[in-house]
């Protein structure tokens, strides 16, 4: 126990806070993203709904390295978008804390989308007619009954997002790098200490993160069980 309690203060915080903060923030933007866009592909007719269904849950079958790749190509200061990012505007993403939040949005948005483009399919039609007859705005109709209804299957992607951009680390090494105290999230900590041969530091940081991720879990659904407890379910 003295062992575990010296490496415990021993420990440098920093990537923990900054994939906390990665997570958080990639979570609340594949939130937004991704209602829109499932609500926009539900609508949309047979052919383009394969297609851009196919775009956006590439990510998700994709190794992480490989969108990673694809990242750098475009947001690097030496391509065309990247270099006119930076020149106009003065954004800068590879090695930076906004790369990490893009990889792990880019990674984490699939499930997002998937999740809320399923409960969009499920909602009873019957609801929304009846918004309409009583005169309600489209854009009333969709946060006041669509979204509300569909509220399981939100839940549920919002859930997985988070967990799947708090731990991302493919595509967030290759955009973002390995900068300590800026880049450098608890998923490459882990994985430098076991270089290192480190394997009970390392060991000390996947509880932390575990414990931390079924806490987040387990609250977000005790929220979204107080949410539904008046639905009655078979």
């Amino acid at each position: 126990m003295n062992v575990m309690g010296e490496i415990i203060q021993s420990l440098d915080w920093s990537p923990l806070m900054i994939s906390l903060k990665t997570g958080a923030v990639a979570t609340v933007i594949s939130f937004f993203l991704g209602i829109f866009a499932a609500n926009r592909v539900v609508h949309a007719g047979p052919r383009v709904k394969a297609v851009a269904d196919g775009i956006l849950t590439l990510p998700m079958v994709l190794p992480p390295t490989v969108a990673g790749f694809f990242l750098l190509l475009l947001f690097s200061r030496r391509r065309p978008f990247g270099m006119f990012l930076f020149d106009h505007f003065g954004l800068s993403v590879v090695q930076t804390w906004g790369g990490c939040i893009l990889a792990a949005t880019v990674i984490a948005f699939p499930l997002m989308y998937r999740n809320a483009r399923a409960a969009f399919e499920q909602l009873d039609m019957n609801l929304i007619y009846a918004g309409r007859t009583l005169g309600m705005p489209e854009t009333r109709i969709f946060w006041r009954i669509v979204v509300p209804n569909a509220g399981p299957g939100i839940i549920s992607g919002t859930i997985l997002t988070f967990a799947r951009a708090l731990g991302e680390y493919g595509a967030t090494s290759m955009l973002a790098g390995n900068i300590p105290g800026k880049t450098s999230t608890i998923s490459q900590k882990i994985a430098m200490v076991i270089q290192d041969g480190d394997y009970v530091t390392a060991g000390v940081w996947v509880i932390i993160i575990m414990l931390i991720a079924f806490g987040v879990i387990v609250a977000m659904n005790l929220v979204a069980g107080k949410n539904m407890k008046n639905i009655q379910r078979w």
